[in-house]
């Protein structure tokens, strides 16, 4: 790939991509970032620059450690977070008008951040998290402030055969439904896209909203690091 990430993620078929976040809410894209991306990325959890470091055991929200990423964020991700924007934007806004909510979302990351940082919200949430053998992660929503974009991404920087287990698990939750279950291998280098809080699914009586949670199965055994996109900032 000699292209830059911005141009990778320019070329994708959005209008296919689209419409299988509008069906299943939630879709993988092809590969985008190369292998040498990848590994550099992953080792920057070691080196990289960093405002937070999560253990997830003190919190009980699992086993394992992730860290956000402080400003200036690593190039790869500033590109990918900026060229993913300005497409899931449009769909955003697709959502918002079928719940009934003001489909009032900028399609330029700076004006959308901007609105985060009027409301307090001025810390980067982009992350990479690192599980080892028994790591999983609970099930559960990142929003951190009143503004939150309602997609986000996540990628796998792991090679396959670097670890077992530790499948992406999204689970939907319907009013007066059991929950739904979906487990998912990611691409190493792929982004998959899916709700932050919830989307809209249509029923008998036009659009209701299915609440939307995301966790990791447990690893069960070798070493698994992904990088996960937010594009709202936290307060």
């Amino acid at each position: 790939m000699t292209q830059t990430i911005a141009d990778r993620i320019a070329a994708l078929d959005w209008p296919a991509l689209q419409a299988r976040l509008d069906e299943d809410g939630f879709v993988q894209t092809p590969p985008i970032l190369t292998a040498p991306e990848r590994a550099g990325l992953a080792g920057s959890f070691h080196d990289g620059r960093f405002r937070s470091t999560i253990e997830m055991r003190r919190h009980r929200f699992g086993e394992g450690t992730y860290r956000y990423f402080d400003h200036p964020l690593p190039d790869p991700i500033a590109a990918a977070r900026r060229a993913l924007y300005a497409p899931l934007a449009e769909t955003a806004n697709r959502w918002a008008e079928r719940l009934g909510e003001p489909a009032d979302l900028p399609a330029d990351l700076d004006a959308f951040l901007h609105r985060c940082h009027r409301a307090g919200q001025e810390r980067p949430t982009p992350l990479i998290l690192r599980y080892g053998e028994g790591g999983h992660n609970a099930l559960h929503q990142d929003i951190y402030g009143d503004v939150a974009f309602p997609l986000q991404a996540v990628t796998l920087l792991s090679s396959i055969g670097d670890f077992a287990g530790g499948q992406f698990v999204l689970v939907e939750g319907r009013p007066r439904q059991q929950s739904r279950a979906h487990v998912i291998d990611l691409d190493p280098g792929a982004f998959l896209v899916f709700p932050t809080r919830n989307r809209p699914v249509q029923g008998s009586r036009g659009f209701y909203r299915a609440a939307m949670r995301h966790g990791v199965a447990t690893v069960l055994g070798g070493e698994r690091t992904t990088l996960g996109l937010i594009f709202h900032d936290a307060a």
